[in-house]
């Protein structure tokens, strides 16, 4: 992943209003969520709902379908999943994972 990438991608997650959006498209998984059910479950207005969708897709972490009458969105888990290795790929400088940054190179078995 570029660095402009990565920049745009964090940028975009830094606000509390897209990051409770994408954690809950991350949730929802591929099906993906209807604008509606969106703002339902995170309780941000529609107005507001589709400015932040616009960041959240302009800076690809997310994508949108049309199904029928409603607009479908997903997260983007190819490019969460670039940023994530993006952060960790020098984790413990190719050395074997230490206790320090073993959550970071192993996901945990336990529910978050």
């Amino acid at each position: 992943m570029e660095t402009k990438a990565v920049i745009s991608a964090l940028a975009s997650l830094a606000q509390e209003s897209r990051l409770a959006i994408f954690r809950a498209l991350v949730q929802a998984g591929p099906t993906g969520l209807a604008a509606g059910k969106v703002s339902e479950f995170t309780g941000i207005p529609p107005s507001s709902l589709s400015f932040h969708l616009k960041e959240l897709s302009h800076a690809g972490m997310v994508n949108s379908r049309q199904a029928g009458r409603f607009v479908i969105y997903t997260a983007n888990f190819d490019a969460m999943n670039a940023l994530l290795g993006f952060l960790t790929e020098n984790c413990c400088g190719g050395n074997p994972c230490t206790s320090a940054c073993t959550p970071a190179c192993e996901p945990s078995m336990e529910p978050s």
